[in-house]
C-alpha cells in the first residue's frame, strides 16, 4: 500500500461534488486537439501538468480512474480545478509541457518528466577544489557544469575513476576541508599531517594536506575539462605511455592495469563520439504540421528550439524566416560534451521525439537551400 504524505493526511480531498463539477467543465468545454492542462489545488498551487494530442479524452479519462491508488485518483483528490490550452501540435504540447513543469515544479510530475534512468551525467562541482562527479541528473542545480548523458552509470563510474588518478583530482567528500599550499595563514591552525591515502600514493595531488597551491589544482582541472571536452587525449596518452614502458620494463601485470585503464577511459571518449554526432545531428529546420493549419516551424541546433514561428504566408514572411535561420544557425559554436543544465531536459526530449517517430525526420531540412513551407 502506498505511503500518504505528510500533506495529504493533513490535507482533505477533494469533494465528489466538486470533481463532478470539474468533470462536468471537461464535457462541456474541452475539445479533442493537441494541448497542455493542469491540475490546480486551492490556492492555485499546480499540482499536476499533462499534455496531450487529445485533450478532452485525456482528461476524462482522470474520472474512470477505477482505484483510489491508481495516479489519475490521486492527482483529481488534490484538484480543485483544471485548466487547459491548447498547442498547434503534440511536439508543441509536448516542448509547452516541458517548460511549464520546469516552471512550477508540480509534486505529482516526477524528475520534470525526464526518461532519464538510462542515462547520467558527469558533474563538477562548484566551491574549492571542484571535483567530478557521476550523477543520475542535474535536479534544480542551474550552476553547476555537466557533461553528458551517458550511457552505463557504473562504466562511467570506473572510467572516471581512471581520469581522476591520472590528473590527481580529489574524489574526497564534499563537506572535506580544503588547504591549499599557498594559503599560508592556514597553517597557523592546520598541520600538514599523513592523512590521505590517494595522496600518499600519489593519485590526489592533495589539496586538502597542502599538497599543491590553488593555481596547481585548477591546471589539473583544466586538463580534466578540455578531456571531457574532447579537445585533448592527454589522459589516454599518458596511461599508453606508461603502459608501452611496463611491457618495455617486462611488468607484465602493470601493463595489463594500464591497458585497461586506457580501455576505460576509451570507452568514455566513444560515448563522447556519440554524444557530439547526436547533438550535432539534432541541427535542422524541423516543420510541423498544426492542427486547422497552424503549421510551424522550428528551429533546431544542437539538440535544443532556437525559435519557433508561423509558418510563412507571403513572400515577406519566408524571406524574413530565411534571415531568422542564418541568425541562428551561422554562428559558430564550440563542439562540446559540455550541455547548459537549462539545456538537458529538451536535448533528451527532442532526442526521444525522433526516436519515437523517425518518420518526423522527412519534414527536416537544412541549410538555405531549403523547402520553405508557405501556408495556405
Amino acid at each position: 500500500m502506498r505511503k500518504l504524505s505528510k500533506l495529504e493526511l493533513i490535507k482533505s480531498p477533494t469533494p465528489d461534488a466538486q470533481i463532478g463539477v470539474m468533470r462536468d467543465r471537461v464535457k462541456a468545454e474541452a475539445l479533442d486537439r493537441p494541448g497542455v492542462y493542469r491540475m490546480l489545488a486551492a490556492g492555485g498551487e499546480v499540482v499536476y501538468v499533462g499534455k496531450s494530442k487529445s485533450v478532452r479524452t485525456r482528461l476524462l479519462s482522470y474520472f474512470r480512474a477505477s482505484f483510489p491508488a491508481d495516479k489519475g485518483a490521486r492527482i483529481l483528490r488534490e484538484a480543485e480545478s483544471i485548466e487547459w490550452e491548447y498547442t498547434p501540435s503534440e511536439f508543441s504540447a509536448l516542448l509547452s509541457e516541458l517548460r511549464l513543469i520546469k516552471s512550477h515544479r508540480p509534486r505529482f510530475n516526477v524528475a520534470m518528466k525526464r526518461d532519464d534512468r538510462n542515462y547520467c551525467f558527469i558533474k563538477i562541482t562548484k566551491g574549492a577544489a571542484p571535483k567530478l562527479v557521476v550523477v543520475r541528473g542535474p535536479g534544480h542545480d542551474e550552476s553547476s557544469v555537466y557533461y553528458g548523458p551517458f550511457q552505463g552509470a557504473v562504466r562511467v563510474n570506473e572510467a572516471l575513476r581512471e581520469l581522476n588518478d591520472v590528473l590527481g583530482l580529489r574524489d574526497c567528500s564534499l563537506a572535506q576541508e580544503m588547504h591549499f599550499a599557498d594559503q599560508e595563514d592556514l597553517f597557523q591552525s592546520f598541520t600538514r599531517t599523513p592523512g590521505c591515502i590517494r595522496y600518499e600514493v600519489k593519485k590526489c595531488i592533495g589539496p586538502c594536506v597542502g599538497g599543491c597551491t590553488v593555481g596547481q589544482y585548477d591546471e589539473r582541472m583544466g586538463m580534466g575539462r578540455d578531456f571531457l571536452d574532447g579537445v585533448d587525449d592527454g589522459p589516454i596518452e599518458y596511461l599508453r605511455a606508461e603502459m608501452e614502458r611496463a611491457s618495455a620494463d617486462l611488468l607484465y601485470e602493470r601493463a595489463a592495469a594500464m591497458r585497461d585503464k586506457v580501455h576505460r577511459l576509451e570507452q568514455l571518449r566513444q560515448q563522447f563520439d556519440r554524444l557530439h554526432f547526436a547533438v550535432e545531428s539534432l541541427s535542422f529546420v524541423y516543420n510541423v504540421a498544426g492542427y486547422e493549419g497552424d503549421d510551424r516551424v522550428y528551429l533546431i541546433r544542437r539538440g535544443r528550439v532556437r525559435a519557433e514561428v508561423a509558418a510563412p504566408r507571403t513572400p515577406g514572411q519566408a524571406a524574413a524566416l530565411l534571415d531568422l535561420i542564418d541568425s541562428v544557425y551561422t554562428p559558430a559554436e564550440r563542439e562540446t560534451s559540455r550541455i547548459p543544465t537549462h539545456e538537458i531536459d529538451e536535448l533528451l526530449l527532442l532526442s526521444s521525439w525522433f526516436k519515437r517517430f523517425p518518420n518526423e525526420l522527412t519534414h527536416t531540412s537544412s541549410g538555405r537551400q531549403l523547402s520553405l513551407p508557405v501556408a495556405s
